[in-house]
């Protein structure tokens, strides 16, 4: 029985979603694909027929195989080896920004969890953010469980993993955006500030919020309406939240 063979450089994708949105999207950067013994119905037969059109070699495995490979995960019997794509660096965000009209960026002060991750990038593909932020160090990073949550997000938004975030904020601003950070206790309410033009959104990390630093260098600290009792909102939620606002404003 086959076992998934990872090629140097590759990078696993799983699950029905994030797998079809590889095949039809990008299939180019497909190398492999491995779907489970005995699993036949209209998403596999979809997945095989794609892959049949990118001409993607494809190897039927027993669970234990997948198993092995990915630990265990939701895979839904479907595993896809990739070539990434590889991060930006801040040099490749600030080149991208000359071209940019109103650019939308999210900037993640320190997120740790890979499913936050995920669905930062998965809200922030579908806001037309040009690209996501992220620290190197004490922070997530790429990997299959982020590929996995962000559906297809993490193939087409960039993200650009930076040695120091405050020193990036302090760059974008020269470049001419604003830098707006979420925070409980911020002065304005985030509808009431103007998120048209060039911006930065900055959140921060999970349960510990924005960092002294970052929080000094944002241009403004916006909150966002809270009716009940639970203390704060998850990142990627809020994310979500201050992301669709800025959408909201930006065709209204």
């Amino acid at each position: 029985m086959a076992h998934p063979q990872k090629l140097k450089g590759a990078e696993s994708v799983y699950g029905l979603h994030a797998v079809r949105i590889m095949l039809e999207r990008h299939p180019e950067r497909v190398t492999a694909l491995y779907l489970i013994e005995r699993r036949e119905d209209p998403k596999i037969r979809r997945i095989e027929e794609l892959a049949r059109e990118a001409r993607v070699a494809l190897k039927r495995i027993d669970a234990q195989a997948l198993r092995q490979q990915l630990g265990d995960v939701a895979h839904q019997g479907v595993l896809a080896e990739i070539v990434p794509l590889p991060p930006w660096t801040e040099d490749e965000l600030l080149s991208a920004l000359q071209e940019a009209k109103q650019p939308l960026l999210l900037a993640l002060d320190g997120v740790q969890d890979p499913h936050n991750l995920g669905a930062c990038l998965r809200t922030a593909d579908a806001c037309g953010a040009l690209a996501v932020i992220v620290p190197r160090d004490r922070a997530a990073h790429m990997t299959p469980v982020v590929r996995k949550v962000a559906a297809g997000a993490a193939e087409t938004t960039p993200v650009v993993v930076v040695t120091n975030l405050v020193r990036t904020l302090k760059l974008l601003k020269e470049a001419g955006l604003w830098v707006v950070g979420a925070e409980a206790e911020g002065a304005g309410r985030a509808r009431e500030t103007d998120l048209t033009g060039g911006v930065v959104l900055v959140m921060g990390a999970e349960g510990a919020g924005l960092r002294q630093l970052t929080r000094q260098t944002c241009d403004f600290l916006v909150r966002l309406p809270q009716l009940g009792a639970v203390e704060s909102l998850n990142v990627s939620v809020a994310a979500g939240m201050l992301l669709y606002e800025a959408v909201r404003q930006r065709q209204g």
